[in-house]
């Protein structure tokens, strides 16, 4: 595949992004619209004069057509502008990067637990599948599926929190603080989402190998004297991950909207916080900003999923 085809085929997959962050927009927008209630209303309370309402309203620009407030909305909100909140009266833009990076951490945190228990467990559970151990691997992740992320989380508190005492139940430090206590009080939010979804992930991962193992190349590789283990490792992984990434893909977005009930359990100030706050009061303008950037959070990662095959699987870049 020749450098302009590569560059040919990223630009398409980011027009694609593009024109889905363009349509999500919409449809949030016009979402925000039909639920009842005027946020002027709800920022004057219900004794404000029908005068006050309206200059209230015309302040906010609720008073022009839909298409100018979208327009004036999107144009900002791709400029950095996400507007004013209508309870606060503060720019929301500054709040969100700040809440933001706590989600991004808390996520990102979450998903490298997922990772570092999914692929050794699943790997192993396929191997074995004929033994105990490998039966009790997929036991105990049929289990953890079960279990939700805020309850695993509250158990995780009642233990190392209340009765050992070695973390904090909740709370945030910022890194650039005290990078101690900021890592002391991710390692229970990260181990909530973590542990659900690497429950999660470990099924497929064990459900791909074991399809990757009674693969003809397999055979042939132990044939020529490979190792059950070597075999794998050296042939097999690469394309047992191809079905796996998908699924991360998804976990992503999963862990995403976990990290919403996850921040309010530990008293994190992410997006999630912000975004249940915001509900809560009815600031119909941050609730916008909020889903639109979850929702563009969850288009980047299939975009990255998309490049991921490209690069894993010599099929898609020859074609």
């Amino acid at each position: 595949m020749t450098t302009s085809a590569v560059l040919m085929a990223l630009a398409r997959r980011a027009a694609i992004l593009l024109a889905s962050v363009l349509v999500a927009s919409v449809v949030i927008f016009l979402f925000m619209t039909v639920i009842p209630g005027d946020p002027a209303q709800v920022a004057l309370g219900v004794n404000a004069t029908p005068e006050l309402l309206a200059r209230t309203r015309h302040e906010f620009g609720l008073d022009r057509p839909l298409i100018s407030q979208y327009l004036d909305w999107v144009g900002g909100v791709f400029s950095g502008d996400f507007g004013t909140s209508y309870v606060t009266r503060e720019p929301i833009g500054p709040q969100l990067v700040d809440r933001l990076g706590v989600t991004v951490w808390l996520v990102g945190t979450g998903m490298l637990v997922a990772l570092a228990m999914a692929i050794p467990l699943g790997t192993l559970a396929a191997v074995r599948h004929r033994k105990p151990s490998g039966a009790a691997i997929s036991g105990f992740a049929q289990l953890g599926i079960a279990v939700p992320a805020f309850l695993a989380g509250m158990l995780l508190v009642q233990l190392f929190a209340v009765r050992l005492g070695w973390l904090p139940s909740g709370g945030w430090t910022p890194p650039n603080q005290d990078a101690g206590a900021f890592l002391r009080g991710l390692v229970l939010p990260a181990l909530s989402l973590g542990l659900v979804q690497g429950a999660v992930l470990t099924r497929y991962v064990r459900t791909s190998v074991l399809d990757t193992l009674g693969q003809d190349y397999l055979r042939t590789a132990r044939s020529k004297g490979l190792r059950p283990y070597q075999a794998l490792f050296r042939h097999g992984l690469r394309n047992a991950a191809l079905p796996v990434i998908t699924v991360l893909g998804l976990q992503l977005a999963t862990l995403l909207i976990g990290a919403v009930v996850v921040e309010r359990v530990f008293v994190l100030p992410g997006l999630g916080s912000m975004l249940l706050d915001s509900v809560a009061s009815r600031d119909l303008l941050a609730v916008q900003g909020i889903v639109l950037v979850l929702v563009v959070g969850v288009l980047l990662v299939n975009f990255v999923v998309d490049l991921l095959y490209t690069v894993l699987d010599p099929r898609l870049r020859g074609s």
